[in-house]
């Protein structure tokens, strides 16, 4: 059996992925990463915008913190707000220092442009490809630092003791497909494992997001008993082309991009959804309203608006917004220097995920996740624009340091089942979610507290690479057609609109996707380069996540941030101001939920109507 040792294990190569791997060294632990694609391919490349950070006069991080709370329709948490806040600006001078080409002003400054939500323009960014910058600045240091980096892995599954207590549960490592070989390899992992794995997108069938951000993180960690939180916030981006999801970036509404309706009206003002910030309203409230303008006959075609920087002139177009042109061009057939874009929302990030502290770590042992796969509520119900990059370098540094042994200050989010507040009691679904029949595969690896890591890290390996035989041996259902009908499911009834009967609607779709999921099988026989393998576990991995997703949208009974409930129009401070939280037990959801802390260093944030 091939079994790699090294003391810090991340998976995934994004942009929290390089980061944690570069600040675990920089602590002096030998450190690999694993991931499913070569780190420059990742999907943090597609963040156009910027990297949020309080770096001027007149700004500081008690604003930006401030700021991000608002966004976050006060249902983040205010210590890991304002880690994110505080840690930012050294973040983002590191990154200047290890050569990231942030674009300037005449004199010499890094340019900074407003966003959406923000009091203060502190969007710091480089032309319209700031997250392509990032991947190759980081991607460099880890090079320079010779990290092993094992590229066309893909992670499976996490080598977890099997104790009953979750909290008592110890992550020992990973085992993962070998793409190139086509064997199933364990990672054993001598101070932790950290999943940097990204979104979850392909939920849906209308997304910004890869082909590869398919939940695999967050359906693991799930499956191993870490609780996932508030997976019912999902945001859908309000500028994405329609025939593709192709993301228009928020830089050009930064910029001064205006949106029209039918009518030519600019909608934001002219019906009273934002009156003062107008197109840089959070996105939330400008997602909601351009499918409002769509409802309601003034939509374009009826289904889109448009988005015109024409004004902003050729100049300035082609110096900071030079990525837009082609990407218009080449997805929609329109050239925005001479015609405006059409766009609409689409699904674009999940505010929600593995439940971590402002530290990275999980309720498992040695167990941590950074970035968009996991959850320390930065964002809470809702993301502010510019917030993602930040989040990706300071918490998977974070992470980084905390996995390799650096001694920090003790976190104040509590994170595992020791924190529920209370139980949902009253939630009454049309199927009953979770596994299939009452023999579950993939919880925790034989062993417990007793055994040896290397015995749990190979357990899981046998255990999974018996599971990929079958797969590849038997007759049954290509995954192809069930997860077309998940994705289907989850755009018709879990998008920016929902209501009681949508969501079960979906609950039942999804039901009826796990099952015919049980006959699943590869069509491929072949044992390297077997996409169909890789999207067959993934189709698995979105039914888990689709699942909490559409079970935390129907617990919610109130509108708050990207949530919008039909029939809850107000937000419900006194009831809701608490996360929903699933954990896996025994093949079955658990709703339970835990407390917002809206305490934060010297203040408290009191919860307001926003107003954009």
């Amino acid at each position: 059996m091939t079994l790699h040792e090294h003391d810090v294990i991340v998976v995934g190569a994004g942009g929290a992925g390089l980061r944690a791997a570069i600040a675990a060294h920089e602590e002096g632990a030998d450190v690999a990463m694993v991931t499913k694609l070569h780190p420059v391919r990742s999907h943090t490349g597609a963040a156009e915008g910027g990297i949020n950070a309080a770096l001027r006069d007149g700004d500081d991080w008690e604003l930006h913190a401030y700021d991000t709370m608002k966004g976050s329709d006060y249902l983040g948490d205010a210590p890991a707000i304002e880690t994110l806040a505080q840690d930012a600006p050294e973040e983002v001078i590191q990154l200047e220092h290890w050569g990231m080409p942030f674009s300037r002003e005449d004199d010499g400054r890094v340019s900074q442009r407003p966003f959406g939500g923000l009091s203060f323009p502190r969007t710091t960014y480089a032309g319209a490809e700031t997250g392509h910058h990032l991947l190759h600045t980081m991607y460099e240091q880890v090079v320079k630092r010779g990290i092993q980096v094992y590229d066309e892995f893909y992670v499976s599954q996490l080598a977890v003791t099997d104790e009953d207590d979750t909290e008592d549960r110890t992550c020992h490592g990973v085992v993962a497909y070998d793409i190139k070989s086509g064997d199933v390899t364990g990672f054993q992992a001598t101070d932790g494992v950290i999943l940097a794995t990204g979104g979850d997108g392909q939920v849906f069938d209308h997304t910004t997001n890869a082909v590869a951000n398919t939940g695999d993180g967050a359906a693991m960690a799930y499956r191993a008993g870490v609780p996932v939180e508030d997976m019912e916030f999902v945001q859908f981006h309000p500028t994405t082309l329609p025939s593709t999801g192709v993301l228009i970036s928020e830089g050009v509404r930064g910029e001064g991009g205006i949106l029209y309706n039918d009518e030519g009206e600019r909608f934001m003002f002219e019906y009273g959804y934002a009156s003062n910030a107008g197109e840089l309203a959070s996105r939330d409230v400008v997602a909601r309203a351009e499918l409002t303008e769509v409802n309601n006959g003034r939509g374009i075609n009826d289904e889109y608006v448009h988005l015109d920087m024409r004004h902003l002139g050729d100049e300035r177009i082609y110096d900071r917004l030079e990525n837009i042109i082609h990407l218009a061009e080449d997805f929609e057939g329109v050239n925005p220097v001479e015609e405006p874009m059409p766009v609409k929302p689409g699904q674009h990030y999940h505010m929600g995920g593995i439940e971590t502290n402002e530290n990275g770590q999980t309720c498992i042992d040695g167990l941590y996740a950074a970035g968009e796969c996991a959850c320390a509520s930065v964002h809470g119900s809702n993301r502010l624009g510019g917030n993602a990059l930040p989040e990706l370098i300071v918490l998977g540094a974070r992470a980084g340091h905390h996995a390799a042994g650096k001694d920090m200050e003790t976190a104040q989010v509590p994170t595992g089942p020791s924190a529920k507040s209370e139980d949902e009691t009253s939630l009454e679904t049309p199927v009953e979610p979770g596994a299939v029949g009452t023999d579950d595969e993939d919880i925790a690896a034989d062993g417990g507290a007793l055994a040896e890591p290397r015995t749990v890290v190979e357990t899981a390996v046998e255990r999974e690479r018996q599971r990929i035989e079958n797969l590849l041996e038997r007759d049954g259902t290509n995954h192809a057609e069930i997860r077309e009908d998940l994705q289907k499911a989850m755009t018709e009834n879990v998008n920016v609109f929902r209501n009681e009967d949508g969501l079960k609607k979906a609950l039942e779709v999804i039901r009826e996707c796990r099952e015919r999921y049980q006959d699943v099988a590869v069509s491929d026989p072949s044992r390297t380069f077997n996409t169909d393998l890789i999207h067959t576990i993934e189709t698995g991995n979105l039914i888990d996540v689709a699942e909490t997703i559409t079970l935390g949208a129907l617990a919610r009974e109130e509108f708050r941030g990207a949530h919008w409930r039909q029939e809850h129009q107000e937000r419900k401070d006194d009831e809701w101001l608490k996360h929903t939280m699933i954990s896996w037990n025994d093949g079955t959801p658990d709703l339970y939920y835990k407390p917002v802390i809206l305490e934060g260093e010297d203040k408290e944030y009191e919860p307001k109507v926003r107003s954009y």
